[in-house]
């Protein structure tokens, strides 16, 4: 009861200070950006860029033609004209199902496009012998296999038919018959969950710690019977129900009841209580958040390398699964997907669970320790 009793009055009490508004204020924030800035489908075509100025007009117009594999019809690309630097060129756009293929025409804007804006740019020129020649510019991350295509897709003494050929006989496996796939807003939101989590829960639990220390509550309880660890549970409760809510804010508008709750709320809970509780540990070293904050700033930028691996899957080295946000995004990201795997989603539950009673464990320690050093 004494501890349900504390739990009861740090709510309250935590529900008129201003670190409460900051955090559903944030949630709010987090939430528009989803709906406003964030593109709910983008746009599956890549932007390629050519220049065959130099060509004679039959050349151009069996380029064109091979690009919409088209013989009898009028070539009637779209006349466009593109920002390339300070200045603005015509081109010819074409638009296929993966591609917006630009037809520039001015050599240097060309240049500039691949040099500087780092595009796909693809110079065609006329050879001694009448054939057409590729010059690609590349960007320096180019694999050599990729390098090695460039060069036979071209290559007059590679016939078409025997590329065909090759390609047909490829093994082709379909690791997964029908595919649930996040639109752009759906995608960001496991990203929004786990750093609404962690980061904030590491933040606001020690703003609350500090601010408590300088008001002098953690000196009274130096002469107290109330236990040190119903005070931390306590603090820590309030931030699960505060990451509940926050959470609830986030996920209602955008699934609707597209996912489970349960497994959200589980993995919600012990996150916020890992997290709640590695914030206890650190607070626990520092008078106030000036002399913390080098420590949290660290700690919170170290935490957020796995996003880099989340939109980037191409980049992600063995050692980032070591890092904790880093489940945690994939346990997010299978709750949004309505995945059942459930033995994914407990064990990364239970790993934080217990990470969460080490820390608590060790913060309580550490409490009674420097209860008196205010």
């Amino acid at each position: 009861m004494k501890l349900w009793y504390s739990f009861l009055k740090e709510l309250q009490l935590s529900s008129k200070s201003w670190y409460f508004y900051i955090e559903v204020g944030m949630a709010f924030v987090l939430l528009l950006i989803l709906l406003i800035a964030v593109p709910e489908k983008s746009d599956p075509r890549i932007d390629e860029y050519l220049y065959a100025g130099d060509l004679p007009q039959d050349y151009v117009e069996v380029i064109y033609r091979s690009i919409l594999d088209e013989e009898d019809e009028a070539i009637t690309p779209q006349q466009v004209e593109v920002q390339v630097g300070d200045g603005v060129y015509e081109a010819d756009l074409f638009v296929t199902d993966t591609r917006n293929l630009y037809f520039i025409q001015d050599r240097e804007a060309l240049r500039i496009l691949a040099e500087e804006d780092r595009e796909i740019a693809v110079e065609i020129l006329l050879g001694s012998e009448g054939d057409m020649i590729y010059r690609y510019y590349l960007q320096g991350y180019e694999s050599q296999r990729l390098k090695n295509l460039y060069m036979i897709l071209h290559n007059n003494l590679v016939s078409p038919s025997f590329i065909q050929r090759h390609m047909e006989t490829q093994t082709v496996k379909t690791l997964e018959e029908s595919p649930v796939t996040l639109n752009n807003r759906e995608n960001v939101l496991p990203v929004f969950l786990t750093y609404n989590g962690s980061l904030m829960g590491l933040f606001i639990i020690a703003a609350y710690i500090f601010l408590d220390k300088q008001e002098g509550i953690i000196l009274a309880y130096a002469v107290t019977a109330s236990k040190v660890w119903h005070y931390l549970l306590s603090k820590i409760g309030v931030l699960m129900v505060t990451m509940l809510g926050t959470s609830l804010i986030l996920v209602v508008p955008m699934m609707g009841f597209g996912v489970n709750y349960l497994n959200l709320f589980l993995l919600v809970t012990v996150s916020a209580f890992a997290f709640s509780s590695l914030g206890l540990v650190l607070t626990s070293y520092y008078r106030d958040m000036m002399q913390s904050f080098g420590v949290f700033y660290i700690l919170i930028v170290f935490l957020m390398i796995p996003n880099i691996s989340y939109f980037t899957p191409s980049w992600e080295p063995q050692w980032i699964h070591f890092l904790p946000t880093y489940h945690l995004l994939e346990g997010f990201k299978e709750i949004i997907l309505g995945g059942d795997d459930i033995r994914y989603l407990l064990s990364v539950s239970g790993g934080y669970l217990l990470c969460g009673l080490v820390l608590f464990w060790f913060a309580n320690h550490r409490f009674k320790k420097t209860l008196t050093m205010g």
